[in-house]
């Protein structure tokens, strides 16, 4: 099957951020997430993605998924399911293990599908979001 690989432009614009704020993503009671060093992913008219390194991911709450999905931007996305919350965890993490190269910072890091976990961000000068 042939896909269609696309460059990020003005007709659909992928920005990638460094951000200090500080991120931590929960599942219940359960942390999933605490970093200081994530990337904020702005594309097209969607709403702005965190990406968090995955050594500040607790891996031992995620279990691989068999979802997997594609985008002509930024390639093959894999999933994980939040073990903790077999309701709302199930394929809420995506991950792109080999990105295209207009995205490569995001190699390494996971998002979260932010109505399935609470993710809190405190700005790197103190404020909450």
């Amino acid at each position: 099957m042939s896909r269609d690989i696309k460059t990020p432009g003005p007709d659909h614009p992928i920005t990638i951020t460094p951000s200090g704020d500080h991120v931590v993503v929960r599942s219940g009671e359960a942390k999933i997430a605490d970093s200081r060093s994530t990337l904020v992913l702005r594309e097209a008219n969607y709403p702005p993605v965190r990406y968090i390194p995955l050594a500040d991911v607790d891996r031992a709450q995620l279990a691989a998924s068999e979802l997997a999905t594609y985008c002509p931007y930024k390639g093959d996305a894999s999933y994980y399911s939040i073990t903790p919350d077999t309701q709302r965890g199930t394929d809420a993490v995506w991950f792109y293990d080999d990105p295209y190269p207009a995205v490569a910072e995001i190699k390494d890091h996971v998002a979260f599908y932010s109505d399935r976990v609470e993710l809190s961000i405190e700005a790197a000068d103190g404020a909450h979001d």
